[in-house]
């Protein structure tokens, strides 16, 4: 008897709660648009993911210097001081020759500009280390990357 009571409380209680929500316009509808809108809002992502390539998504850079905005291409030491010390700064990162150790470019100047620079630009995995193409910052052009190349090898003569 005490469990059909305890049930039957329990029921009436759901019911009561039912018709108070429904009174006191909590239960939005489905066809209610501006319900649907509030809580489309309520459960849209913060952010979005871009992928580089997307059509509708230009490639911007990760960090705007002055001299981008103002469309001035930046010369060696700002590429390298914006860019390169993350990997080529001692110890070095990714098997990437420290900035004016000869002991770790000369074989890479031994190859040759032709072939520094296209790995440069275009990237490069051998099996001492890693450089992403651009060192990861796609949106440099090339004559920028070169300048920076051409710095670090002057640090080294």
């Amino acid at each position: 008897m005490l469990v059909l009571g305890i049930f039957a409380g329990v029921i009436l209680g759901i019911v009561f709660v039912k018709a108070f929500m429904g009174a006191s316009g909590g239960g939005a509808t489905a066809s209610d648009p501006e319900a649907a809108a509030m809580v489309i809002e309520r459960i849209r992502p913060v952010g979005r993911v871009a992928l580089m390539g997307d059509p509708d998504v230009g490639v911007r850079p990760l960090i705007a210097s002055d001299s981008q905005t103002m469309g001035v291409p930046l010369s060696g030491p700002q590429v390298y001081n914006d860019i390169c010390y993350l990997c080529h700064a001692a110890p070095g990162v990714a098997g990437a020759p420290v900035l004016g150790e000869a002991h770790a470019w000369v074989p890479r100047m031994a190859q040759g500009m032709e072939i520094l620079r296209e790995r440069v630009i275009n990237g490069y995995q051998g099996e001492v280390g890693f450089m992403p193409p651009k060192g990861g910052r796609l949106d440099l052009s090339d004559e920028e990357v070169i300048a920076a190349l051409d710095f670090m090898l002057s640090e080294v003569q």
